[in-house]
């Protein structure tokens, strides 16, 4: 666990937030308007499930409750959630949330007023309100991570459809096939086609970089677009191409004034951001003057956390 505590006291402002990831949980303390006083981090054991999760929290919340003196909690969750209730659907990459009432649990814990969302809505709030999307509106956030995820934003506020409809821009087909954009788009998407470089004997930069991994050769993308690797960039390209395929529907459907791109593949920075937003227009009908700005997310990992804080001022 990591720990970093901001000077001064600002108790009588102060709210929770929460970010249950896959491969990270964080909870910060703050003010409802977004600002980090305080961090504990933890990395996830996904062998520990759900309840290794849980007994985090619950460990450190008290000390949390005492010194902080929070007034709400607001989370961000990594899967499908019941934004109503708190009620979590369940979670793609770790066991044990599936069904679990997360917002009652907290509220029990806790005696506060509690908002669950999931992660995607979540860290486009922090983006449209603190980050990358302010003073724009409204604000689509895709973050492409493990899976791909989406959320939309209008007058600082999350878009939610009919339940449990979620702005799902990772489960948008792209052909008839079946073909979503979580398969092309995703960082184990990337993965996958570097790894299906190596087995056919592919020689260059990217391959060599990423010899030794058996997971995570997404992370060798940069590196090899830095070096001018071709297979990197056809590899950028495609997902690019892909991304701004799904974009356009997003575009046509819900005209945002900026595209925000954020998780763990937006890190390869400008290359990314500049070929998406090159083959958005492609796919725009001309009376849209090629489309939304595209943007990389602006809180790095706070994207969530600060959304959370955000959200927490609609705890209840």
């Amino acid at each position: 666990m990591k720990t970093r505590r901001a000077i001064g006291s600002q108790a009588a402002r102060n709210v929770l937030g929460i970010e249950i990831g896959g491969t990270k949980l964080q909870i910060v303390l703050g003010s409802r308007t977004g600002q980090i006083r305080e961090r504990h981090r933890f990395n996830v054991n996904p062998l520990r499930g759900g309840i290794g999760i849980r007994r985090a929290i619950a460990s450190a919340l008290p000390a949390l409750l005492k010194t902080g003196q929070p007034k709400a909690i607001g989370v961000g969750f990594g899967g499908p959630v019941d934004w109503r209730t708190g009620k979590i659907c369940c979670s793609h990459q770790i066991k044990g949330w599936s069904k679990f009432e997360l917002g009652p649990w907290l509220r029990e814990l806790s005696g506060l007023p509690v908002a669950v969302d999931n992660d995607a809505n979540v860290a486009a709030l922090g983006e449209a309100c603190c980050g990358a999307g302010q003073a724009a509106n409204p604000v689509f956030y895709v973050t492409l991570g493990s899976g791909v995820g989406g959320g939309l934003v209008v007058d600082q506020a999350i878009y939610h459809g009919d339940t449990p409809g979620e702005s799902e821009i990772g489960h948008i087909r792209l052909d008839r096939t079946g073909t979503i954009v979580e398969d092309r788009c995703s960082g184990w998407a990337v993965d996958r086609r570097i790894r299906a470089l190596k087995a056919a004997g592919a020689t260059g930069e990217l391959v060599r970089l990423s010899a030794a991994d058996t997971q995570g050769e997404a992370r060798h993308l940069a590196a090899a677009l830095a070096a001018q690797d071709p297979e990197a960039r056809r590899i950028l390209t495609e997902t690019a191409q892909d991304l701004a395929f799904a974009l356009s529907h997003v575009t046509h459907l819900f005209h945002p004034q900026v595209i925000v791109l954020g998780g763990g593949l937006s890190l390869l920075g400008e290359p990314l951001r500049a070929a998406v937003a090159r083959h958005l227009p492609d796919f725009v009908m001309s009376a849209f003057s090629g489309g939304p700005e595209v943007r990389l997310a602006g809180l790095e990992e706070d994207s969530v956390p600060v959304g959370a804080l955000r959200l927490a001022a609609k705890a209840r």
